[in-house]
């Protein structure tokens, strides 16, 4: 009742009908996809391989002590569908890599929001994204950042001072192949350094790992719903 107060009955419809496939539901991922579904979208697909780990539990949405081991896909999805039991919430527990990614039918999307890790990874859903009649936005690296007044949107070759988006453009020029067309990131120029002791695997080595905090992560991928919902009410 109260987005269809803000934003009126023809666009409440429209974002009901609207499908939107999210890649990772970690830090940013799980609150875009909570956010997505309190705005009212009816059709939501997440692709995330992972299980919840106690690593999670200060960042991740659906991460806490309970869900500890459980896939990340399925447990988010019985949450959110307590928010809204008559949404359609596909969870696919599945990595999307270059074996995987022609399983995607991306055009059967209106919006691909890509919030994963893996640069290798990240830069086919880029591609492949771009290729699609879907509109895209991604996230760039929210680990190292605090300040919330430095979290900004822009074009993917205007970001600045963020290594990931640093790191995946030299990708795209050491192979020559771009995306095809342009698209808005989610980004940060903040870059912090870590003060704590790096946890232990196992066998005792140090873990590679950046520090998170909720705060940013959550406001990453609250910016990336609300890119969802303005485009569809652009478009109105």
């Amino acid at each position: 009742m109260r987005t269809e107060l803000l934003l009126g009955t023809d666009t409440t419809r429209h974002i009901a009908c609207t499908r939107v496939i999210i890649f990772g539901v970690g830090g940013v991922g799980s609150w875009c996809a909570e956010s997505l579904i309190r705005s009212g979208i009816g059709h939501l697909t997440m692709v995330d391989f992972d299980r919840v780990c106690t690593t999670n539990i200060n960042r991740q949405l659906m991460a806490t002590t309970e869900t500890v081991g459980q896939l990340k896909a399925e447990v988010l999805k019985e949450r959110l569908l307590t928010i809204n039991p008559s949404a359609d919430i596909v969870a696919i527990p599945q990595m999307y890599t270059a074996e995987t990614a022609d399983s995607f039918q991306l055009d059967h999307y209106d919006y691909i929001i890509d919030a994963i890790d893996s640069l290798d990874n990240k830069v086919l859903l880029i591609r492949r994204a771009c290729d699609s009649s879907a509109t895209f936005f991604s996230s760039m690296g929210a680990a190292l950042k605090m300040d919330p007044l430095k979290i900004d949107v822009a074009e993917f070759w205007k970001v600045k001072g963020c290594p990931l988006a640093a790191a995946l453009r030299r990708r795209f020029k050491k192979s020559q192949i771009f995306p095809s067309k342009k698209f808005k990131c989610v980004y940060s120029e903040e870059l912090l350094e870590n003060k704590g002791e790096l946890p232990l695997d196992e066998k005792g080595i140090p873990m590679r790992a950046n520090g998170t905090i909720a705060h940013t992560t959550a406001i990453f991928g609250f910016t990336l719903a609300g890119l969802v919902i303005q485009d569809i009410l652009k478009k109105q």
